[in-house]
């Protein structure tokens, strides 16, 4: 017969989401959810390489965020087009440099639209029952938009992914039971079925990174570096409301919410989110989808 009380301080919160072991390349960190994300590392004790192609952003980043005990790596401020295979592989050398050790966390979350002269919001809604309307409307979307959304969107990512895989490698196993992993901002565009407010290159774009994120899982699994996936709805970024403030955060006003929470995403939302798949507690996922969308996948036609 059992005797005495059983220890459950492993399930402490401060020990299931613990990141304090943690050091990670989010890009994108500049605004919008990479910011979330990188204030909820920096909140949670986790050494932080953020990537910008803004040298602006990253420092009010440093200046107002880095307060602790988690630390932005302040000598290594990197801006970097992602969407550049070259720029990728020396930044990777470059942290490599100051790793020796290896990270155990590549955060994917750059993206941008170029669907100014086709989203709804910005360029007015066609008349969807209208064949010529529809066609004219989205005849201003130019190929060199899709291009530029495919090329940070998709393969930027991929090039992350690849290169910095030595270094995730390397940092899988030095803290013992952790894993390293990689976390790929997919959107939930990705799965919506309607126009996504005629954002259609940044959604086809988002497609394709989620079925590539599904194709770096299975080719890393015998690495250990396992890969994931969110699929956050609308969160306000400067994608989202047009720009930022002198604090680099983003506000949404009277804007109608496609989901059933009725609200944009919370910097809490996104912080649980990371931390989830980013903390202890994610070892155990591989090649899942997050879904912070407030339920819009509930009340929008979608693929899945």
């Amino acid at each position: 017969m059992a005797t005495g009380k059983a220890d459950n301080s492993f399930l402490e919160s401060s020990k299931v989401f613990d990141v304090s072991h943690v050091t990670a390349v989010v890009t994108g960190g500049g605004s919008g959810i990479g910011l979330m994300m990188t204030q909820a590392l920096i909140a949670n004790g986790a050494k932080i390489y953020i990537i910008d192609r803004r040298e602006s952003a990253l420092k009010t980043v440093v200046d107002l965020y880095d307060t602790g005990p988690g630390k932005v790596i302040p000598q290594v401020i990197l801006t970097a087009d992602i969407s550049e295979k070259v720029s990728v592989q020396q930044l990777a050398k470059t942290i490599a440099t100051s790793e020796p050790n290896g990270i155990q966390l590549l955060v994917n979350n750059a993206g941008i639209t170029r669907d100014n002269a086709t989203r709804f919001d910005r360029a007015g809604e066609p008349d969807l029952s209208d064949p010529l309307s529809i066609s004219t409307h989205f005849m201003k979307s130019e190929p060199e938009h899709w291009a530029e959304a495919f090329q940070t969107n998709c393969t930027g990512g991929f090039f992350m992914s690849i290169a910095f895989l030595p270094l995730l490698a390397k940092g899988h196993g030095v803290t013992p039971g952790y894993t390293s992993s990689i976390i790929n901002t997919c959107s939930n565009s990705a799965l919506l079925k309607h126009t996504t407010h005629g954002h259609v290159s940044y959604a086809a774009s988002k497609a394709a990174f989620l079925h590539l994120s599904r194709m770096l899982s299975t080719t890393f699994a015998q690495t250990g570096v396992r890969v994931n996936m969110l699929a956050p709805g609308i969160f306000p970024t400067e994608m989202t409301a047009g720009a930022s403030g002198a604090d680099q955060k983003s506000k949404l006003e009277k804007m109608a919410m496609p989901n059933v929470a009725g609200r944009p995403g919370h910097e809490t939302d996104m912080a649980a989110t990371i931390l989830l798949l980013a903390g202890r507690s994610g070892s155990y996922y591989y090649n899942q989808i997050l879904y912070p969308d407030g339920g819009e996948m509930l009340s929008q036609p979608t693929t899945m």
